[in-house]
């Protein structure tokens, strides 16, 4: 079901058609709403058989790390095969966290090991810094890798809301890079750059934000 928002302004044309998944976690209205200003045709989906006719899936995410995972179960085997295939996946905060293969957040909850989607090899820790956390606000991006989706915002600002960040095993899996008391990956991806998620919220980061996503719906029609 493709939505728009009363009042928003939808890009003229459609360029790529992206599928967000309803897993039950995650502001996908602010999303959906992000993507059609950014020139996708949006539809939001809690069927996995969606995500094949898709030109990208978009993986948003609010709450904690073992919930997420537990409602994504179901999309798991769907979201690996769809990776596989070199299709474009954005995970977002929560959704950007999944991505990696566990979090030190369950395990501060007390709740034991909890797998993620392990399509970029890592962890996420939680900070570590002489500062209040969760780290929320804006903090400036400093781009580290090439990728389509950071053309043009290297310096910009960008709002995050977040106590745990990602570790990737690999070092060139940080694309862009912010600081909060210590420098942190603000934006990651896979070797092959088609599993790629950002820490902060895009469509609650003004002009910055709707540049990644307009980059997004382009890599999607490009693919």
């Amino acid at each position: 079901m493709s939505h728009n928002v009363p009042g928003e302004t939808i890009a003229e044309e459609t360029i790529a058609d992206v599928v967000v998944v309803d897993y039950g976690l995650g502001n996908l209205r602010s999303v959906t709403r992000g993507l059609e200003r950014a020139g996708a045709g949006v539809e939001i989906t809690d069927d996995p058989d969606d995500f094949a006719a898709a030109d990208g899936v978009v993986l948003p995410g609010v709450g904690a790390f073992r919930e997420g995972m537990e409602n994504a179960g179901p999309y798991r085997e769907a979201l690996a095969n769809y990776a596989a295939a070199g299709r474009p996946l954005f995970g977002i905060c929560l959704g950007m966290q999944m991505l990696l293969g566990s979090s030190e957040e369950a395990k501060h909850a007390g709740e034991g090991d909890v797998e993620g989607l392990n399509l970029i090899p890592g962890t996420n820790v939680r900070f570590d810094v002489d500062r209040k956390i969760p780290h929320m606000g804006w903090n400036e991006l400093a781009v580290t890798r090439d990728h389509p989706v950071v053309a043009g915002v290297d310096g910009e600002y960008a709002y995050f809301v977040h106590s745990y960040y990602a570790l990737p095993d690999d070092d060139d899996a940080v694309v862009a890079e912010s600081d909060y008391g210590a420098s942190f990956p603000a934006v990651i991806a896979n070797e092959r750059g088609n599993v790629f998620g950002t820490q902060f919220h895009p469509e609650k980061s003004g002009e910055t934000g709707l540049r990644i996503l307009r980059n997004f719906v382009d890599y999607c029609a490009d693919g």
